[in-house]
């Protein structure tokens, strides 16, 4: 086993709590807008244009991010119960 993996196995032993505070730190670490695909930063690229300018227009509305956290973590939850067969 890598380090890499050895780094990733005890990450995932952590509780929820300290594998997001680490998710964070390295998110935080990457360069902003940066992809190691080119074809995926032009496709974003695209997606948030396309979702910029409907909401511009008109064509869509915001939610409220504590909304739209809470409504993640719902389907987020679903999603587990199905897999998990509950």
């Amino acid at each position: 086993m890598g380090i890499r993996d050895e780094i990733v196995e005890q990450a995932m032993s952590l509780p929820p709590e300290d594998r997001a505070y680490v998710a964070d730190l390295l998110e935080g670490s990457l360069p902003i807008g940066e992809f190691s695909d080119p074809k995926i930063a032009s496709a974003w690229s695209l997606e948030i244009d396309r979702r910029v300018r409907a909401y511009d227009q008109g064509e869509t509305t915001g939610i409220n991010f504590d909304d739209a956290l809470r409504q993640m973590r719902t389907a987020l939850r679903a999603r587990g119960d199905d897999k998990a067969g509950k």
